[in-house]
């Protein structure tokens, strides 16, 4: 996990700031690293064997540990998902819903790369969806 002493918080014109998590080349595809935002919110960065990059809380809703970036990087029906390492629910990287129960959900960050670097995003509409949902 990144340590918040290491965290090089950059503000940027689009009203996100940015954390510098890891190099590109670091990451390995299907694996999760954990990185801590400028904020104290811990977040789950996964490089998927596409090389495309995900980022949402870490923290698993169901146990309340910060164990989603431990957790199982694959797909479900084509939709790429983490499997938490504990009860193995699984979240959609793209908007951090639980499939196992669609009262549930993590939030989801956007990720960069500028000059290998990989950054993980936090503004207005970054990390705020709720753990639970309320239902309709």
């Amino acid at each position: 996990m990144t340590l918040l002493d290491d965290i090089t918080a950059l503000t940027n014109f689009d009203d996100q700031t940015w954390t510098a998590a890891c190099a590109y080349d670091y990451l390995i595809p299907g694996r999760g690293v954990g990185v801590l935002l400028d904020d104290g919110s811990q977040v789950a960065l996964f490089r998927l064997d596409d090389g495309s990059l995900h980022a949402i809380g870490n923290i698993d809703p169901f146990s309340g540990a910060a164990v989603l970036s431990r957790g199982i990087a694959g797909d479900r029906d084509g939709q790429p998902v983490v499997q938490s390492p504990i009860a193995k629910q699984a979240f959609a990287f793209d908007d951090g819903r639980c499939l196992d129960d669609p009262a549930v959900a993590v939030p989801v960050y956007p990720t960069r790369v500028v000059d290998g670097v990989v950054q993980v995003g936090r503004g207005k509409s970054a990390g705020h969806a709720a753990r639970h949902i309320a239902a309709a």
